[in-house]
């Protein structure tokens, strides 16, 4: 009874988001005619020196700002609308001939113009019904009582008839209610047509994504090549000022102890301790220096034993649950390990948690994974703790991340990443560290 009641309530609680979102829908429509008005008012003034090249890219702005405030409600209706503008060309100077160029010659601004007329016929219609409906159905619902309060006659749905006594009221109770769940039920509907009505206008062409992908591309593998160059110095540099000064060092101790060894035993055996520290504390370093390449805890146990002997070595309580079926490419799974691995550190350096968890999960050719923690809130990856390299390190894979960190938290990184699974698990899976 008590899951069907919290079913029931997450229902209704969906339904009366809907019908708010009709209300926004309606209320952000009316703001389309005017838009559309100022378009066509400014592209007239094209002809006039200076004037057209300042006003057409700034009225498109407050257009694409629009139209980007529909494509975000879309998306939140679980339809996916992708910007699909040109990118903006370097050093354009506002109200120069370059800015305005970009903006008349992008597809994608005639599409949003296109949009504005049907999109605010759509919106309000989709929205008033998705509105109106549940508000009717709650009017019936709250007859009786209103009636009684006013003490005189009340009308009935439609004025099919007039609410004359108690008895003739009671009979708008069930029909309301019906009439109420219809409505919760009709409009996460509703805002679905919505969305898929403004994907069809605003979202990019095939042509469009072929671009983007492009552009996309090569910013990754920009980043990827710039993540690559400097790993080679971090590495080049670790290897100079650390391994390779201590092979110098011991190769020294070792020269002056072979010439102590027939005059001075003792002093050339204390000579030879201090070389096999040496060597030792070489050898910690070079470790340390392959596991920052791959770890060799990744390749033996795999990206769940990997991350999970990670967590164990942390300061804060990290729980870890797995559910892959296999492992990933060995590129991916480094990729992955090594995002979780600065995702936690963060954790430990900057979230002042008590508690963490890490899942790692494999459906539909997605690994997907999720690192929580319940410590102050407040990242932003422009505050650089890193956030923005562990997106760049995903995006090389076309992976994503996405962040919840409210202030007083909790924060919440999700990140995903494509990729097939190959080879049967060694390790146990949906265990809890």
């Amino acid at each position: 009874m008590t899951g069907t009641g919290a079913r029931t309530g997450r229902w209704a609680a969906r339904g009366v988001r809907s019908a708010l979102a009709g209300l926004t829908a309606i209320g952000l429509a009316v703001t389309n005619l005017p838009l559309l008005a100022l378009s066509v008012v400014v592209l007239a003034l094209t002809p006039v020196p200076f004037l057209g090249l300042a006003l057409v890219p700034w009225t498109m702005s407050l257009v694409r700002m629009r139209v980007d405030l529909e494509r975000r409600r879309a998306s939140r209706a679980g339809v996916l609308v992708t910007r699909p503008y040109h990118p903006a060309p370097e050093r354009a100077v506002p109200g120069g001939w370059q800015r305005f160029r970009w903006t008349v010659t992008d597809p994608a601004t005639w599409r949003d113009l296109a949009w504005l007329v049907p999109g605010a016929v759509v919106g309000c219609g989709l929205g008033a019904v998705g509105v109106l409906v549940p508000l009717y159905g709650l009017a019936g619902v709250t007859l009786t009582p209103l009636w009684i309060w006013i003490g005189t006659g009340w009308y009935g749905y439609g004025a099919i008839w007039s609410v004359d006594s108690f008895a003739e009221g009671l009979l708008c109770v069930p029909q309301g209610a019906v009439i109420l769940a219809g409505g919760l039920a009709v409009a996460p509907w509703l805002r679905r047509v919505d969305a898929h009505f403004a994907h069809l206008f605003l979202a990019p062409t095939k042509t469009a994504q072929l671009r983007l992908r492009v552009t996309q591309l090569t910013v990754t593998r920009a980043d990827t090549v710039d993540a690559q160059a400097a790993e080679l110095r971090r590495i080049e540099r670790d290897l100079h000022d650390g391994v390779q000064a201590r092979l110098v060092s011991l190769s020294m101790v070792i020269g002056l102890a072979d010439e102590l060894l027939d005059r001075n035993p003792a002093g050339a055996h204390k000579l030879l301790a201090e070389a096999r520290e040496s060597s030792g504390a070489a050898l910690v370093e070079l470790r340390h220096l392959v596991r920052g390449i791959h770890p060799p805890v990744l390749a033996e146990r795999g990206l769940g034993g990997a991350v999970r002997a990670l967590a164990i070595g942390l300061p804060v309580d990290i729980s870890v649950e797995v559910d892959l079926p296999g492992r990933p490419d060995t590129p991916v799974e480094s990729a992955a390990y090594f995002a979780v691995a600065e995702t936690l550190t963060n954790l430990v350096r900057h979230s002042r948690a008590h508690r963490g968890s890490v899942t790692l999960r494999h459906a539909n050719g997605v690994l997907t994974i999720v690192v929580t923690d319940d410590g102050a809130g407040g990242a932003d990856p422009a505050g650089g703790s890193g956030l923005r390299g562990i997106e760049r390190r995903l995006a090389a894979f076309d992976g994503t991340m996405a962040l919840s960190s409210p202030p007083a938290g909790p924060t919440v990184i999700t990140m995903e990443l494509p990729c097939a699974l190959s080879l049967p698990r060694t390790t146990p899976s949906s265990v809890t560290d």
